[in-house]
């Protein structure tokens, strides 16, 4: 085994050296657009360049209360979401979750997906994500 272990090492840093490391890159939310959502009434900002150096991304998803999104969802990559404020319903799969400010949620890939903002105040969450990330691969 412990010749397995350092084959593993220098498989894994040579599928690194091939990859493009990204610059260090800092933003505020408040200096990003607001992206178009075409069927959607949700607004989301991406925080991060959509270079494909950036193998994942950081999105800010605001919704006034009342709004959803428009269909289930359901993506190939995984991702995650911090409820940063308000609270609402989220589906995933066939079970319904309320949620609220400081709940996290992780989504597998291709599980169906929906949220709606309950209550009298915006729902705000942060939403990461795989992008540039081939189906079923953790190459680029």
């Amino acid at each position: 085994t412990h010749t397995h272990a350092h084959a593993y090492d220098l498989l894994v840093h040579l599928k690194n050296a091939k990859r493009t490391i990204p610059a260090f890159h800092a933003s505020r939310t408040s200096e990003k657009p607001n992206l178009d959502t075409p069927g959607e009434i949700f607004r989301l900002v991406k925080c991060l360049p959509l270079e494909e150096e950036y193998d994942f991304n950081i999105h800010i998803m605001d919704f006034d209360p009342g709004e959803f999104l428009n269909i289930k969802e359901v993506h190939f990559n995984q991702h995650g979401l911090l409820l940063l404020e308000g609270q609402g319903v989220y589906r995933l799969g066939d079970k319904w979750y309320p949620v609220q400010a400081g709940d996290a949620i992780w989504m597998g890939p291709f599980v169906p997906q929906w949220y709606g903002a309950l209550g009298k105040k915006r729902s705000r969450y942060i939403l990461y994500k795989d992008t540039y990330r081939h189906p079923g691969s953790y190459e680029p």
